[in-house]
């Protein structure tokens, strides 16, 4: 029987209650068996926050740590060199390949999806489920979907949490809680850890 694997890649710097709810929307929307999240080692678009790989990988475990159907890869954390999404996805598909690979995207990272590394390949290798987001027009994704090759983007309405990584690091600098923004085994350990002190967003 075909594994349905769900995959959602970020900097989760930090993470927080949005991509919760993204990647369990997919799980119930899709039927997904696992999702599975992917810290990024080293970004090759975004640039590098103030918490290092492995922090960032241990605040994921801690935010995913009481869902039995989700999981943590360091598969990019270990990983030289820039994290393309397409490389990850060669390497899952070749350690499983009898799972079926959903590749979960928020609409903000979507919306340059065909500026992508091989973005015709990624398609290929997984079916890719593209999370609605506030902020980002639909009238962006619709265009979005009727470029060549990209009709075979899946659109999911999702919660509508208006959260973002900037914005709890941000707070953090100002001193503001974090309650029901992130697990509060999350911001505990960012407490501990001191990070994002620094008014870099």
């Amino acid at each position: 029987m075909t594994v349905r694997l769900g995959i959602l890649g970020g900097t989760f710097d930090p993470i927080h209650y949005g991509h919760l709810a993204i990647a369990e929307e997919a799980r119930v929307r899709f039927a997904l068996e696992r999702v599975l999240f992917v810290p990024a080692g080293e970004p090759p678009h975004k640039e590098q926050g103030l918490a290092s790989g492995e922090q960032r990988y241990l605040m994921t475990v801690l935010a995913t740590a009481d869902h039995p159907a989700f999981a943590v890869s360091r598969i990019e954390i270990d990983r030289s060199g820039p994290s393309f999404t397409v490389e990850t996805l060669r390497l899952l598909h070749a350690q499983q390949p009898d799972e079926e690979l959903f590749l979960i995207l928020g609409a903000d990272m979507a919306v340059d999806f065909p500026k992508w590394r091989e973005p015709e390949t990624i398609l290929e290798l997984a079916q890719v489920i593209v999370a609605t987001r506030p902020g980002i027009p639909n009238a962006a994704l619709d265009a979005l979907s009727k470029q060549p090759g990209m009709e075979r983007l899946l659109l999911m309405p999702a919660p509508g949490l208006d959260i973002s990584s900037t914005a709890l690091r941000q707070r953090i600098h100002a001193g503001t809680g974090l309650r029901y923004l992130t697990p509060d085994p999350v911001a505990a350990y960012l407490t501990k850890e001191g990070l994002y002190s620094s008014p870099r967003s």
